[in-house]
């Protein structure tokens, strides 16, 4: 007998091909049959036509804490999200070595968020542990972060490793992937990976074709440095024969708006030649980061602490100041291309600046009498340099040429946020893709973008078998009426839940049902299965 079988369902199997009427049978946490079923089950939900999928893949996405603090990730689970990968853009919450554990914490509190408990872990591997025991509602997977890595062996040195220093990186980044990380992931736009030269990524990349470990970075430039920034990637790849996946491809700031053609024609050359490159996007025209981001790379050296002293110091805003003032050849000034109106404060830490919050700097600067450039030191230093911003620097049409691209899937890269106006995309990203880029625009078909969102990504991360509605697979489910699913966070009112979604199942648990959540909590920590290819 059945545990359970979804009945009369327009059934769009991960595939990409085209759905078919029917029915899914689950038994034991798996997918146990697909077709029109007249088997027995313990219980029968029919989905009157509704559309059965997998589960969504957030394969991009920064709930590395959250999870922890919340594990039963209803933001995710109520748009249809069943797997998250996290440890993105060099950004994770391990390894560190005790002495500079604050280092790293300070680093990573405006993108992960803060915890009020003390890290129990110092480890990737410990880390994942904790994962684990968690027991959280949807399947978690992580790569190795290089942010840490070098934070833990280097702190926030701005200048080569050394040949001893490479080998402690290097051996903490095999000790993740033997416990299970899917692969190695940089932020190089981020101190202190952007003070990381191209030969020293080169050299950790090169543990990875031992594990099959994906490689995945964003990159190290954005805007005017888009295209040298691609080729940089790509170079690393072809030189260390690994698989790269660049993260949220985009174009930053009105003079680049189009680049994206040109650097997706990079992914295509790139692939001709045998190299396995992909991408991801995410369905939004504004990004989030952290407000140091938009200060001069040499002013991070000193982690979010260095940063404070140089914003009490005189002569160094006067520096900063000068340098925001003008574009650069080797670093992308977020200033020039979006312009002060486009950077908005979406989360602050202490009470005093919550009215601050949806704001852009160009209007607190004017309410305070102050240049822009003071305005954002001074902000800084009043909130201990935890301030996260959104800023609004793509167009439309970009977005809509990612998201159409056959390499791309699509992901929310995600930021936690506890308090303020997170980035809308934390808890409208996959709705969305059926509202904006199927439904209404039609970009995609409705067969494409669920590949997109769960047989792509499970291929790319290598995250087992899931991501498709086949017998033995994990019975990670979506069930969703295409003509109602919507998305309804807004930059001014992001908290808000999506609708259209009726059942997610995780692991054969239903966990949302009509509007609730089940309280189930079935999600497994994934390891990766790539068992050392000794030679």
């Amino acid at each position: 007998m059945l545990d359970l079988i979804l009945k009369n369902g327009r059934i769009v199997d991960g595939t990409g091909n085209p759905w078919f009427l029917g029915d899914v049978g689950i038994k034991d946490g798996l997918i146990a049959a697909v077709g029109k079923l007249d088997q027995e089950a313990r219980s029968t939900i029919d989905v009157h036509r509704q559309v059965i999928s997998p589960g969504f893949i957030d394969g991009h996405c920064h709930s590395d804490l959250m999870i922890l603090d919340h594990p039963h990730s209803e933001i995710k689970i109520r748009q249809g999200v069943t797997t998250e990968v996290v440890g993105n853009c060099g950004l994770a919450p391990a390894p560190f070595f005790k002495q500079n554990a604050d280092l790293l914490q300070s680093y990573v509190q405006p993108v992960l968020g803060k915890t009020s408990w003390e890290w129990p872990w110092e480890t990737v591997s410990q880390y994942m542990d904790t994962l684990a025991r968690s027991a959280p509602s949807e399947n978690i997977a992580t790569y190795v972060a290089h942010g840490a890595l070098r934070i833990a062996v280097m702190g926030f040195a701005k200048r080569d490793a050394t040949a001893q220093e490479l080998q402690l990186m290097k051996q903490l980044l095999e000790e993740g992937l033997k416990a299970g990380a899917i692969g190695f992931s940089i932020g190089l736009l981020y101190a202190p990976g952007s003070y990381t030269s191209k030969e020293e990524v080169a050299a950790l990349c090169s543990i990875l074709p031992k594990y099959n470990g994906l490689f995945s970075t964003h990159i190290r430039g954005e805007g005017n440095n888009l295209i040298p920034s691609v080729k940089e990637v790509i170079w690393i790849a072809e030189k260390t024969g690994v698989a790269l996946h660049i993260s949220h491809l985009k174009a930053a700031g009105k003079r680049n708006w189009g680049k994206v053609m040109e650097a997706m024609e990079l992914i295509e050359q790139a692939r001709a030649r045998g190299l396995d490159v992909t991408c991801d996007v995410y369905p939004y025209s504004a990004g989030s980061t952290t407000l140091t981001t938009v200060l001069p790379p040499w002013s991070l050296e000193g982690g979010v602490n260095g940063v404070l002293e140089l914003c009490r110091d005189l002569s160094m805003r006067k520096r900063i100041r000068e340098e925001l003032g003008r574009e650069h050849e080797d670093w992308d000034n977020l200033v020039c291309s979006t312009g002060w109106q486009s950077i908005y404060l979406s989360a602050v830490h202490s009470e005093k600046n919550k009215a601050l919050e949806g704001k852009h700097i160009e209007e607190i600067s004017e309410i305070r009498g102050q240049h822009p450039v003071d305005c954002m030191l001074d902000l800084l230093l009043e909130e201990d340099g935890r301030i996260s911003i959104v800023y609004f620097h793509m167009a439309d049409e970009d977005v809509k040429q990612v998201v159409g691209y056959e390499r791309s899937l699509i992901a929310s890269d995600s930021l936690t946020c506890e308090t303020g106006k997170p980035h809308p995309r934390l808890y409208g990203t996959f709705p969305r893709v059926f509202a904006k880029y199927v439904r209404d625009e039609k970009v995609l078909t409705l067969e494409q973008a669920v590949r997109k969102l769960t047989s792509f990504p499970v291929q790319r991360f290598k995250l087992g078998k899931r991501g498709l509605l086949v017998p033995g697979y994990a019975a990670d489910l979506a069930v969703f009426d295409p003509e109602t699913i919507q998305d309804y966070a807004t930059f001014e009112d992001p908290r808000q839940y999506p609708q259209g979604i009726t059942q997610v199942i995780v692991n054969g648990k239903p966990t949302f049902d009509q509007d609730q959540h089940t309280h189930a909590r079935e999600g497994q920590l994934i390891r990766a299965q790539h068992c050392c290819t000794h030679h």
